[in-house]
C-alpha cells in the first residue's frame, strides 16, 4: 500500500469503501465475522485518530505520522481481505 502524501488519501478512501461495504456483509455474517469486525472497528478508530493528530503535526514530523497510519491501514486491508474471505465461503 503507498503511504505517501499522494497516495494516503486514496489508500484511507478504498479502506473506506471496503469498509462501508464489509459492514453490511458483516451484518449479514456469523458471530465470527462480527466478533472480528469489532475488533477492526476500534483499529479504524485509531486509525481514524492518528490520521487527525498526523495532519496536525504534518510540518514537523509527516513521515513517521504518515509511517504508522501506514501500518494501520495495511493490517486493516489485510484482516478485510481475510473477512471477505470468510465471508464468501458461506
Amino acid at each position: 500500500m503507498d503511504v505517501s502524501k499522494a497516495g494516503l488519501e486514496e489508500a484511507l478512501e478504498r479502506l473506506r469503501k471496503e469498509r462501508d461495504e464489509l459492514r453490511v456483509k458483516v451484518h449479514l455474517g456469523g458471530m465470527d465475522a462480527k466478533d472480528q469486525w469489532d475488533a477492526l472497528e476500534h483499529k479504524w478508530e485509531t486509525l481514524q485518530g492518528r490520521l487527525g493528530q498526523a495532519k496536525k503535526e504534518a510540518s514537523e514530523k509527516a513521515e513517521d505520522a504518515n509511517e504508522a497510519v501506514g501500518v494501520i491501514a495495511k493490517e486493516l486491508q489485510a484482516a478485510y481481505k481475510r473477512i471477505r474471505s470468510e465471508l464468501s465461503e458461506k
